[in-house]
């Protein structure tokens, strides 16, 4: 009778033992670093554990890009706060002895091909907040693009509403600039938030953007404002991209309800793609463009009268410290030359994309009227 009793106890003490097992490497398991820590006041504080390091420090948007030291402290936790952040969002690294790192304790990274920036979100009260008001949806598709043999990937945000109506709407295709992705205009440029409050305060009128990869060239991570690169874009774009967004989504048809724009290298496209395809587009917007070379566009200069009858807005803007200031001077220079019409915003700031939200806030209110 003693027997079974033994067979049965058996287990019990290997799963007691397991047990005991299990909760001693819980014990041995560190504590994850949090970073960033965001305090009441405004302070921020980062850390990052690096017992073999020498010197680390931070640096990002919201110093200006210089970089402040850390201090190690308890448990080879190298640490520094910075005080009063003003509310807003920016990107920041880690430098640990000369190497450029994300956080590795902040799960939120701007999406690029060398990923290297963290992204720090203070809430506050701007265009680019989150915020109390209806909302949009933003969907991910992937698709083989027969014109250039392809996979492509494009994000489609559908305003409030969409759902839940049959309404159709007009089409805006949103390009980011070098070395990013698809995504870095919802993830860290906070698009479809700037969209959805401007609807919401009725600046705006309602409409489907389209947002795709840059570089569709693979090689040309190092050279996204190549001509071949931008043909490959363009060619996808027209007879492959936009296509497949009329055909999943209610978009008004027309060029009239139809725009391009784009920031950096994705405003050279705009420009680029934008007039030579104005049977496509009527609106075309530049944010700190890397100026096209005239002859990419010399269809659109040599015919102004043309290009100004389809032309319902060209918008271009930059900053006053932008390093591509002088040759976007030359570019307007030969737009006047030309006779073709425009619109000119100088502002305050350089190549950045606290400059770049501030841009789409103003150029949406201006479409589709």
């Amino acid at each position: 009778m003693t027997r079974p009793l033994i067979y049965l106890m058996a287990p019990a003490v290997i799963l007691l033992t397991s047990f005991s097992s299990e909760e001693k490497q819980k014990r041995k398991r560190p504590m994850p670093v949090v970073s960033p820590i965001i305090h009441q006041n405004g302070d921020v504080t980062f850390r990052i554990k690096a017992p073999n390091a020498v010197q680390v420090s931070v640096s990002g948007e919201m110093i200006q890009g210089r970089p402040v030291g850390m201090e190690r402290g308890e448990n080879d936790i190298w640490s520094v706060t910075l005080e009063s952040v003003d509310p807003g969002i920016y990107g920041y690294s880690l430098n640990v002895d000369g190497l450029k790192i994300l956080d590795p304790g902040n799960p939120s990274s701007k999406p690029t091909r060398t990923p290297k920036t963290s992204i720090l979100y203070l809430p506050g009260d701007h265009v680019f907040d989150f915020k109390d008001v209806p909302h949009g949806t933003i969907h991910l598709h992937g698709y083989h693009s027969k014109p250039i043999n392809r996979y492509r990937e494009v994000r489609v945000y559908t305003p409030p509403g969409y759902e839940t109506n049959t309404d159709h709407y007009p089409l805006l295709v949103l390009q980011h600039g070098h070395s990013d992705r698809g995504e870095t205009w919802t993830t860290y440029g906070k698009a479809h938030w700037i969209l959805d409050n401007l609807i919401a305060e009725g600046k705006a009128n309602p409409m489907i953007v389209l947002m795709a990869d840059g570089h569709p060239i693979p090689e040309s991570f190092g050279n996204g404002r190549s001509p071949e690169n931008t043909n490959e874009l363009r060619t996808d774009l027209i007879e492959a991209a936009i296509p497949l967004v009329e055909e999943l989504y209610r978009v008004k048809p027309g060029r009239l309800n139809r725009a391009i724009a784009g920031l950096s290298m994705g405003g050279l496209h705009s420009l680029t793609i934008g007039l030579n395809e104005l049977n496509t587009f009527a609106s075309i917007g530049a944010f700190s463009a890397a100026a096209p070379e005239l002859e990419a566009i010399s269809e659109a200069l040599n015919s102004p009268s043309q290009t100004n009858d389809r032309l319902k807005l060209l918008w271009i803007a930059i900053g006053e410290d932008d390093f591509l200031l002088e040759s976007n001077k030359k570019f307007i220079k030969a737009l006047e030359s030309a006779g073709i019409r425009y619109e000119w915003t100088l502002s305050e700031g350089g190549h950045s994309w606290p400059i770049w939200r501030d841009y789409l806030s103003k150029f949406a209110p201006l479409l589709f009227k």
